[in-house]
């Protein structure tokens, strides 16, 4: 009989351990951390520290979460009332690309407006496609040379696109040295949240 079996069948039986409750009192069972032998009853006591540790680890993990959530938006808030009052668009780009460094400590940013300065026809088919933001470790198409003298130090990027009415009107790059910064697989829910707020500031000076 296999070791599984048995699992199965006390899972299945749970009465036999009233039956023979003798019986358990005189089973040992090799303690996890030590070579001497304890009891069924410690080794339960055992499992349950243990587990409870785990608890503990991933609520920690959720607080954690929760606080850097909070922080979050607390910064994209922030940046939007940052915004409010800046119509001439000159002023609110340089507002929009000194507030994302004050802020969120974004080391690179490029925002880049379609009016009166079309980019490529591969980065305005990119940025036409993505309805969220993108994050990578290498920069798309021939946006690396919009960094200028800092491009060859920069190992992550999130390209976040702009647009009103359904149509794209510029690319906010962010970008940081750090390549944990920005991965590919990372949540962009605050990122778009960004996106948006500065898609809506811009559009009174399109």
């Amino acid at each position: 009989m296999k070791s599984a079996d048995i699992a199965l069948y006390l899972k299945n039986n749970p009465q036999f351990f009233e039956d023979h409750a003798d019986m358990l009192a005189e089973v040992t069972i090799p303690h996890p951390y030590s070579g001497r032998t304890i009891s069924l009853s410690e080794r339960q006591l055992l499992t349950l520290r243990e587990q409870n540790k785990n608890l503990e680890k991933k609520l920690h993990e959720m607080v954690m979460l929760a606080q850097d959530n909070d922080s979050l938006q607390q910064k994209v808030h922030q940046f939007t009332l940052a915004l409010f009052g800046v119509r001439d668009l000159m002023n609110l780009q340089n507002v929009i690309t000194q507030n994302l460094r004050e802020i969120f400590a974004v080391p690179h940013i490029v925002l880049h407006i379609w009016k009166g300065l079309p980019p490529s026809l591969e980065v305005l088919a990119f940025v036409n496609q993505q309805l969220h933001p993108v994050c990578v470790h290498h920069a798309l198409h021939d946006t690396l040379a919009w960094f200028g003298e800092s491009a060859t130090h920069l190992h992550s990027f999130a390209y976040l696109p702009l647009r009103t009415d359904e149509q794209s009107i510029g690319l906010l790059i962010l970008a940081s040295e750090d390549a944990q910064r920005f991965y590919p697989g990372m949540g962009t829910l605050f990122l778009q949240r960004i996106a948006e707020t500065v898609s809506s500031a811009l559009r009174p000076s399109l």
